[in-house]
């Protein structure tokens, strides 16, 4: 076997007028792989050697049953062969199989039948009426034909080929092949062309006499595909920029893991409240307890607990160290608005009014589905000032829904382990033509406030929501599986448009 590009190159060394008519035959003459020919004379192609010019050859080509047939005869052939040696007592259908096959019976009785060479006897046995050497094997000439006219479809007419193909016994090939004859550049021998000008070959002054490849000074490069921000995403940042623009200042809520103490006992939530159970709430292995937590502070959140203070009475239970000292995914980022809280009344200078916001994720042992996931974002802005009210609360959370473009409110009360009053939000959806839950607010209990050391006339207000039902909404996406998790869909996130929510009077004044 020779190398596919001296064979070519010297195919067409004979004279300026030789040629290669066609480069299947030429591999099939020189012993080549057709599919290697093809590749070189490509590439000699694009260095201008040659010059190539594409051909298609349509013929048949026989399948395994057909080949069978050139063997060994037709399955009616076979049949009848087997009906004329059983004799005047024929077969049954039982017999005929064993005698030549299920398959060969299959095909070969019904065209038996249809050609007359048999019939069923009342008994329903097949007997032969006709000789073999009275019948023609007329599906064999034919493949026999097509086979020494290799496989052109002018060696035969339509309708034979109609019959050939419904019985599945031939199929159309188109083959792909190329007449090659020489280029502008051609050589019997290829010089390798230098893609780069090197420091050596300016050095020795070889470039001189280096053949370079041609280079294109207006091709684009590929263009590069970006990241997209997911829709949640998207929300998120609108809101951030709302909650922004109002004065609100953002929390690092960049740490997951917190301690039972910082995510339910500083909130005075009792340590036998059912959220705290295992399945409810995702506690960590290991480290199973967290190291430290503030000591003064710990000694206040147990007393209130255990014997109250600021006019309550406490739960009246033993608090337990190693419970609070329990780490955990955090179920809500009030964990986070609590050590906040805790730092604005101890900083130096003493307390100054504040209001902060998060949006981040949390996790609940829930169980999953269309609306619901074991993890989740969530929303939540508080303000700390001296002499809030629920008045103060509702202005504020009517001032964030209005920036979205929700006018219509509604608050219920409600019960929260750490704010009183509580009151959950509910908001006219305009296109689900309903009132929906959007949202849980509520002032911190006194319980809760007290043993951070904040003044006895600060109040907090807090609220929040999920990002999810908005982002939800805003993309009219109906089950929370496609918009967060391994079922998203990656088209979704990158054809999502801007997120862009109107305030009321922007809408007010369209309309």
């Amino acid at each position: 076997m020779s190398d596919p590009e001296s064979a070519i190159l010297a195919a067409l060394s004979a004279s300026p007028a030789a040629s290669i008519p066609d480069t299947y035959t030429f591999s099939s003459t020189h012993k080549l792989d057709h599919n290697q020919v093809v590749g070189v004379s490509k590439s000699l192609e694009g260095d201008a050697y040659v010059k190539l010019t594409e051909l298609s050859t349509s013929f048949f080509v026989l399948g395994k049953e057909a080949e069978s047939i050139v063997n060994d005869g037709s399955q009616e052939i076979l049949v009848l062969a087997a009906l004329i040696e059983a004799g005047d007592g024929g077969l049954s259908m039982p017999e005929l199989q064993g005698a030549v096959g299920k398959d060969v019976c299959k095909i070969g009785m019904g065209n038996c039948l249809k050609n007359k060479w048999a019939k069923k006897e009342k008994d329903g046995k097949l007997v032969a009426v006709v000789k073999i050497e009275d019948v023609r094997d007329e599906v064999r000439e034919l493949l026999q034909q097509l086979n020494e006219g290799g496989g052109d479809p002018k060696s035969l007419d339509d309708k034979a080929v109609t019959a050939l193909k419904r019985r599945k016994l031939i199929s159309l090939v188109t083959r792909k092949s190329y007449s090659i004859v020489r280029g502008p550049s051609y050589s019997s021998t290829r010089v390798k062309k230098a893609a780069d000008l090197t420091k050596e070959m300016l050095d020795s002054g070889k470039w001189r006499e280096t053949p370079f490849k041609e280079y294109n000074f207006k091709t684009l490069g590929e263009s590069v595909g970006g990241g997209y921000l997911h829709p949640l995403l998207k929300v998120r940042a609108e809101f951030r920029k709302i909650l922004m623009e109002m004065g609100f200042q953002e929390m690092p809520t960049n740490k997951w893991v917190e301690s039972s103490f910082w995510n339910f006992d500083s909130l005075f939530q009792p340590q036998s409240h059912p959220a705290r159970d295992a399945h409810d709430t995702f506690f960590i292995k290991e480290p199973a307890q967290t190291v430290s937590v503030p000591e003064e502070y710990y000694e206040r959140v147990k007393t209130m607990h255990e014997v109250g203070g600021s006019g309550s009475i406490g739960y009246r239970y033993d608090f337990k160290r190693e419970e609070a000292f329990k780490n955990l995914l955090r179920t809500h980022t009030t964990a986070v608005s609590s050590q906040m809280l805790y730092k604005l009344a101890n900083q130096k200078g003493g307390f100054q009014p504040a209001r902060y916001f998060s949006i981040d994720r949390v996790f609940r042992n829930e169980t999953m589905d269309a609306t619901h996931l074991c993890e989740f974002h969530q929303v939540e802005g508080l303000v700390a000032d001296y002499n809030l009210s629920l008045g103060d609360l509702i202005g504020t959370i009517e001032t964030f829904f209005r920036k979205i473009g929700i006018t219509k409110l509604r608050f219920k009360p409600a019960f929260n382990p750490y704010t009183e009053p509580s009151m959950e939000i509910f908001g006219y959806h305009p296109d689900l033509k309903k009132w929906t839950e959007i949202g849980n607010s509520g002032m911190f209990r006194p319980e809760m406030l007290a043993p951070m050391g904040l003044p006895e006339n600060v109040r907090v207000i807090a609220w929040g929501l999920s990002l999810e039902r908005p982002t939800m909404i805003k993309y009219r996406i109906d089950n929370i599986r496609n918009l967060f998790g391994h079922k998203v869909d990656l088209g979704m996130t990158k054809n999502a448009p801007v997120c862009r929510f109107e305030a009321a009077e922007e809408v007010e004044q369209m309309q």
